[in-house]
């Protein structure tokens, strides 16, 4: 028996696929397609037999999308679905709903819901034990008002498509049950709301980025923390180890960083939300993009309580002035064929190759098609979500180099229009997707992406070595390696005079040596420095911690880098559990002297602009290289009232240096234990750099 199958692949074009495809090739009669609710027929023509199995039609007319059509053919009525029509400009110009209120908008007197699915030949919601029919709209939009309380009720769509009766939860759903069963409405009128404003910052060059995880900040023995691996646990104030340390919120206060980065808080795929215990996951597998991930809150089965107890974390970082930033995927999801997008319209939100085979740049096996018009107005519709309903502060794009450039430039002018600034940054790495290189959000166009920050990983190699090859060193680990770059990183990877610049403008380098993928820096040298000992490896992690600190652009610190923190080796620990992903907090205790020099460190930067110039011509006019015996490296700054030369030894030598003019030096920071204690000024033209030394002199003008 042969059973046939019409995809519409274009505007003019449908395939047909079935085993004996010269039965219909015999037939006297033409081929037609019949609109069967409008009794309206389409002739077509034979274009070319592809193959035994495959025929291509040509089509005189546009075919319709989300209607009952049939191929006559050969004594057959053939079922014809739209397959690759959905990814043409053609579906984009008809179909897109771009000012469409798509979700479930909930208040007192009744909620509306609405799905965009063109291709589908009917949508009804369930609810409660109801099962309604939703009515078409124009450009595929599919709309249902229920009148009554629906506040807290749970929902899902039956959708037909492609011939398939499909459950589908709603991509816009901002309320879940408990591992992604089904959404929820949700009247955020009544969520917890606050009076509490987003932190002011005077500039975003004045940001320390403080990347986190929600679980890993205080799931430790030894956090002091009640709720443990929990949104509520991170708005506990005044919370120490046995011995009396700050830990979790009230320590990051005290560190000074201006942001933290939380690892994704949208609902994610991977732990039981019932029980986290079981499971562990950094959160880049996304399922629901609007939803809170239940398995950190309290009461993973309450929908509310998740919405609040995150809310109620990011009021606490700003009631203590710090600002937070949101970690979110929007270049893939967990599983495609699974995902609402998919089932709500097969084929459209996610990018093909031209042999229409799914493109995976980002190695996850999909990658979303962040230029398609609908795929858009999702992304834009979840950063507008979370700056007013959670009033966040920014968002980190993972592997941004896959989105594209005007996707990319639509969120900065959306988050432009916010009275705090709001800090967009991403990896701008060029992966091999399905998207021309002058389209993609990618570091090499950064000129073209003005407002986007980009992660230096030429700043992150030269310091610590490649990061795909566990033996390489770089300027702190390998004794002055890559020296020459020196000049170029701590301006701000921008100055034509110091090399190829990473980014166009120095407010678009974000700095790091170290962040959440890889091995911690600690572990890296643990690898290229074995034959080193602890103190020393210590001071060399010191220095790069500090050149990050220091050098113009973004800092960015992973945490615990700053007591050196160890996962054992693993360098891809996104499910490795508690053991090795927790913060150490008796190691905050240990390495207390070392947090402190990193303290200074922050402090120094936030106090003096001369760390944070916001443009090229002010790092040309201010930023100067120092002549120093090679391979240490130094270089001044000079402000309006004070100067600083700063200077490092990547070496186990003591050297000779002569300053970079006569007087008095204030030592305002070193990681030398013996100079900190016994000299504050450095008096006159000379004096030497001790092994692994970074010190930070100040004079008054």
């Amino acid at each position: 028996m042969e059973n046939h199958v019409a995809w519409i692949d274009d505007v003019h074009v449908v395939t047909v696929s079935g085993n004996n495809i010269e039965l219909l090739l015999q037939d006297d009669k033409k081929p037609a397609i019949h609109w069967e609710t409008k009794g309206t027929t389409f002739q077509v023509k034979l274009d070319e037999k592809i193959d035994a199995v495959t025929a291509k039609l040509a089509l005189y007319e546009e075919l319709p999308m989300g209607e009952s059509l049939m191929l006559l053919w050969g004594g057959k009525k053939i079922p014809v679905f739209p397959r690759a029509i959905v990814r043409t400009d053609w579906f984009d110009r008809h179909y897109s709903a771009k000012e469409s209120v798509l979700g479930a908008d909930c208040d007192q007197s009744g909620t509306t819901f609405s799905i965009w699915a063109p291709t589908a030949t009917s949508v009804k919601l369930s609810l409660n034990n109801l099962l309604l029919s939703l009515n078409r709209q124009e450009k595929g939009v599919w709309e249902i008002r229920v009148n009554g309380e629906w506040h807290g009720t749970s929902y899902n769509y039956q959708i037909e498509v492609n011939g398939n009766t499909t459950i589908v939860n709603d991509p816009y759903a901002k309320g879940m049950l408990a591992n992604s069963e089904k959404g929820v409405v949700i009247d955020f009128a009544r969520t917890e709301q606050s009076e509490i404003t987003r932190p002011q910052l005077g500039n975003l060059q004045d940001a320390i980025i403080y990347e986190m995880h929600v679980r890993d900040a205080t799931i430790h023995g030894e956090s002091g923390v009640i709720h443990k691996g929990k949104y509520s646990g991170l708005a506990e104030m005044n919370t120490v180890t046995e011995n009396g340390y700050s830990t979790a919120l009230s320590y990051i206060k005290e560190l000074g960083c201006t942001h933290v980065q939380i690892l994704p808080i949208n609902d994610f795929a991977r732990v039981n939300e019932l029980h986290p215990e079981e499971d562990y996951n950094w959160g880049y597998d996304p399922l629901y993009f609007q939803v809170p991930e239940g398995s950190y809150s309290n009461s993973p089965g309450n929908p509310l309580a998740r919405i609040n107890e995150c809310k109620n974390m990011i009021h606490t970082f700003h009631r203590e002035g710090i600002s937070v930033i949101l970690d979110v995927v929007f270049n893939h999801v967990f599983i495609m064929e699974e995902s609402p997008f998919e089932k709500a319209v097969p084929g459209y939100y996610f990018r093909y190759n031209n042999d229409g085979s799914l493109s995976n740049g980002t190695g996850v096996g999909n990658d979303i098609a962040t230029e398609k018009i609908m795929a858009r107005k999702f992304i834009l519709d979840t950063i507008d979500f979370w700056l007013k309903e959670y009033n966040v502060d920014g968002f980190r794009f993972d592997l941004m180099g896959s989105m594209d450039i005007d996707t990319m430039n639509c969120i900065h002018e959306r988050c432009q229009q916010e009275e705090v600034p709001v800090l967009l940054l991403g990896e701008g790495w060029n992966l091999p997707t399905a998207l021309a290189p002058d389209q993609k959000a990618a570091s090499f166009n950064s000129q073209r992406l003005p407002g986007i920050r980009f992660f230096n990983d030429y700043f992150r190699d030269s310091l610590k070595g490649n990061l795909f090859d566990v033996n390489d060193t770089g300027f702190v680990n390998g004794y002055g390696r890559f020296i020459e770059r020196m000049p170029n990183l701590i301006s701000g990877s921008t100055l034509d005079a110091f090399g190829d610049p990473f980014v166009s403008e120095v407010n678009q380098t974000v700095n790091y040596v170290e962040c959440h993928d890889n091995h911690t820096l600690w572990d890296r040298l643990l690898l290229t420095n074995s034959k080193d000992n602890e103190s020393d490896r210590k001071k060399i992690h010191q220095l790069a911690t500090g050149i990050t600190l220091l050098s113009q652009g973004v800092p960015f610190i992973h945490a615990g880098q700053e007591w050196f923190r160890c996962k054992q080796g693993d360098e891809n620990s996104y499910n490795s559990g508690d053991r090795i992903n927790q913060l150490d907090w008796n190691k905050r205790e240990t390495e207390d002297e070392n947090i402190e020099f990193i303290k200074r460190l922050i402090t120094l930067r936030k106090k003096h602009n001369v760390f944070r110039l916001a443009s090229k011509q002010e790092i040309k006019r201010r930023f100067h290289v120092l002549d120093t015996p090679n391979p240490t490296f130094g270089f001044t700054l000079l402000g309006d009232s004070e100067d600083f030369s700063i200077y490092v030894n990547p070496t186990k030598k003591q050297h000779q240096l002569q300053l970079s003019s006569t007087g008095s030096w204030q030592v305002a920071v070193t990681n030398d234990s013996k100079r900190k204690q016994q000299q504050q000024e450095v008096n006159g033209e000379f004096t030497v750099l001790e092994p692994y030394e970074l010190i930070v002199l100040m004079k008054a003008r």
